[in-house]
């Protein structure tokens, strides 16, 4: 069985977790449509894709990526914040 800093290391764990936020955001996706309550699918899709883009660059850079790629995957990061940030200002 791998260690915990086999997993990181290899990346296997971000891939889970990744899973797991897709995973989340269509059970939640689900519900809110199912029974007409709950976080409404544009400030969730933001806050999710959010995380998952940090995500994403943490998987690129444990991957070697290109430095370009990773700080592209921060960027798209910080626009989907912004763009949570500003619906739930109104």
């Amino acid at each position: 069985m791998p260690d915990l800093a086999g997993l990181i290391g290899s990346g296997a764990l971000l891939d889970v977790l990744l899973a797991g936020l897709v995973l989340e955001a269509a059970v939640l996706l689900a519900l809110a449509q199912r029974s007409r309550r709950g976080i409404p699918a544009r400030s969730l899709l933001a806050t999710l894709l959010a995380g998952g883009l940090i995500l994403c660059a943490w998987r690129l850079s444990v991957a070697g990526a290109w430095w370009g790629w990773v700080g592209l995957a921060l960027a798209a990061a910080l626009a989907a914040h912004i763009a949570d940030l500003a619906q739930r200002w109104r």
